[in-house]
């Protein structure tokens, strides 16, 4: 029988071990090894772990005979312990955002991910090609003709169950839809799958069509054209400072190949936060001007900008050629001269914020505009460059892309490089989620500092960011704090950025002005307050800041302590801590494809079928019709019809 009430286990409770297991299993609670996610628990020797579907870590009971001695949450991946409690409140599983496949045990016998299958977990909605939309309930050992043989099983609408042998596994998607709306589940041994695949194949043969005859204006386009890789270009190269990564130099050959073609250049560079897309770019611009053009450089912030500048003039500083920054941080004056030295030729290359897209700003000959994180600029930005893609070279750099931007790259509407490859000896960031604790704060600061780091806490809120200082400075008196946010005027903010590099700042209090390149390697401990008001490409982007290079770093994501989170909030950081591993950048943008929903991407007709079929599955066909028209258009024109 299963029970609605809440069961509530505290410290000196005289409870048996058993009474207790008892008690979980009629809140629908599942026994397993090991406690991995909410709704489970694990029973060894004197001690009772359980994942309470309302916490987000899962506790440990200790048992003195039967009597509760200690009650405390600890962490899945490493086992250290956090946080103590008296009290704890257990809800039955039921009443908690469970999916119903992750209430049924005993259906299946085994719950691990298949990795085989883009980390699809048990409960996740799941896209069959021929038989439509389930959910994925686990594996199972069926035997065939005698031999024991692994199946998927997914349950489909009326609760039937069908199971698939893995060797099938690549006719399965994880279904992604459209802004967080469960699918309906597709009824077995009907029509319904088929006519549902054949209306979006049919509209989707409508849309292809429309992006190849897009590509083909492109196509014939004529652009400047690059000339080869002159003594000057290679030298530049050679001076770069780090050890090249494998796909650093492809995705520069690939940049330069474009650039030689006289079609202009639209690529995508994806690569993980400080994997080196900046050297890449900067290589892109030195090649531009090489072959007697101008190059730009458009980035979200001012902070971003003066920093690009500052390691670009670095770089070209043994050689003939010009660049200048273009932002807030120079006087009306200083931008006038910038602006005139656009017009006459005389600034190579010129680095600045959406300043660069003003109506007064003209270039003599443009040839390549390099876009730093597009997704952070506004509408009307965004029309402007496209605009500007009809008749330059445009380079796009990006660590998470946005939805619209991924999909038009996989589906071969644009053309895209990816670095993977992270630097020599660069280490994961270690990720922790935690509830909002003074002494906790001031133990992670000081941590830092004693090895001679620095720290950047981000309060994304001017507003309140002053009374965040005096409270950080209340119980870290000793510690060098700075502020910094964009509504400060350009020179004490130029002023508090340069301190903080020069380590003349220990900890820099800040909105999220940080987020978008800031390179600074001393700093390695990351603090962001409220996170959960966050976005999951913003918490990614911020984590990138630190861990650049050689050295351990930390990062930690404060939540309030009383506080229910939103389901997105909860996703949002789930994943963030999910995908620590280097390289992540792309599984990013995926996830957040998934809790934004890929929706709006392409119309509300179009939404509609991602929505019936799945994100997936609709790249699948947008794909399919691409290559399908596309041969059909070489045969004409080969045969002159």
């Amino acid at each position: 029988m299963v029970t609605t009430e809440i069961f509530t286990i505290s410290v000196g409770q005289k409870i048996a071990k058993q009474e207790m297991i008892e008690r979980l299993m009629q809140l629908e609670y599942i026994e397993d090894k090991l406690v991995g996610h909410p709704g489970e628990f694990a029973s060894r020797g004197s001690i009772l772990d359980i994942f309470p579907v309302s916490f987000r870590k899962p506790v440990r009971v200790n048992f003195d005979l039967d009597r509760i001695e200690s009650i405390r949450d600890f962490s899945v991946a490493s086992g250290q312990s956090l946080m103590s409690y008296d009290e704890v409140r257990l809800i039955p599983v039921t009443s908690a955002f469970m999916s119903k496949m992750a209430r049924m045990s005993g259906f299946y016998e085994r719950r691990e991910p298949l990795d085989d299958l883009k980390s699809i977990q048990v409960g996740d909605y799941v896209v069959h090609i021929n038989y439509g939309i389930g959910l994925f309930a686990g594996t199972k050992v069926l035997r065939i003709e005698g031999k024991p043989v692994k199946h998927l099983a997914i349950e489909f609408s009326g609760r039937e169950i069908l199971y698939v042998e893995e060797k099938e596994a690549p006719l399965i998607d994880r279904y992604m839809g459209f802004e967080g709306r469960p699918p309906k589940l597709t009824k077995l041994n009907t029509k319904d799958w088929k006519r549902q695949r054949e209306k979006a194949r049919i509209a989707v043969r409508s849309y292809a069509r429309d992006l190849l005859t897009l590509q083909a204006k492109r196509n014939v386009l004529k652009g400047f054209r690059a000339g080869p890789d002159n003594d000057w270009q290679i030298q530049f190269e050679k001076e770069f400072p780090y050890e090249e990564t494998p796909d650093q130099k492809r995705s520069t050959q690939e940049v330069k190949s474009d650039m030689e073609r006289v079609q202009p250049m639209d690529r995508l560079l994806c690569g993980d936060v400080g994997y080196g897309k900046t050297e890449v770019a900067f290589r892109a611009a030195f090649k531009a001007v090489m072959s007697g053009k101008q190059a730009a450089f458009l980035v979200p912030t001012t902070i971003l900008a003066e920093q690009h500048y500052i390691s670009l003039k670095q770089r070209v500083k043994n050689f003939p050629v010009r660049v200048e920054c273009l932002s807030r941080f120079k006087t009306k004056l200083e931008q006038s001269e910038i602006i005139s030295q656009l017009k006459d030729g005389s600034c190579d290359i010129i680095i600045g914020t959406h300043r660069l897209l003003s109506g007064d700003v003209r270039f003599k000959d443009l040839g390549l505009v390099v876009v730093d994180e597009e997704q952070r600029f506004g509408v009307r930005h965004k029309e402007k460059l496209k605009k500007i893609r009809e008749m330059v070279d445009v380079l796009t750099l990006t660590a998470t892309p946005i939805p619209r931007t991924l999909y038009m790259a996989l589906v071969g509407a644009r053309n895209m490089s990816i670095i993977n490859t992270p630097p020599r000896n660069r280490m994961p960031v270690e990720t922790d989620i935690m509830d909002y604790d003074k002494a906790r704060i001031a133990e992670i600061i000081g941590r830092e500092l004693k090895r001679g780091g620095q720290v950047y806490f981000v309060h994304n809120r001017v507003q309140s960011i002053d009374r965040v200082y005096k409270n950080l400075k209340k119980i870290l008196p000793e510690v060098r704090f700075g502020v910094a946010h964009g509504q400060m005027p350009p020179r004490t903010l130029e002023t508090t950025m340069l301190q903080f590099i020069q380590k003349e700042v220990d900890c820099l209090i800040s909105t999220n002005i940080i987020e978008s390149g800031l390179d600074i390697p001393n700093v390695n401990t990351l603090v962001v307050n409220r996170a959960d008001r966050f976005g999951l490409a913003d918490l990614y982007q911020l984590r990138g800041r630190v861990g650049r290079f050689d050295r351990k770093a930390y990062a930690y994501f404060i939540i309030p302590k009383h506080k229910m989170l939103t389901e997105d909030a909860e996703k949002r950081l789930a994943a963030v801590q999910r995908f620590t591993e280097l390289g992540a950048g792309f599984q990013v943008a995926m996830e957040d494809l998934e809790i934004r929903g890929a929706g709006n991407l392409l119309g509300t007709e179009q939404s509609g079928f991602i929505y019936q079929i799945g994100f997936d599955l609709y790249c699948r066909l947008v794909r399919e019709a691409i290559d399908e028209l596309s041969k059909s258009a070489n045969i004409k024109s080969r045969t002159g019809d």
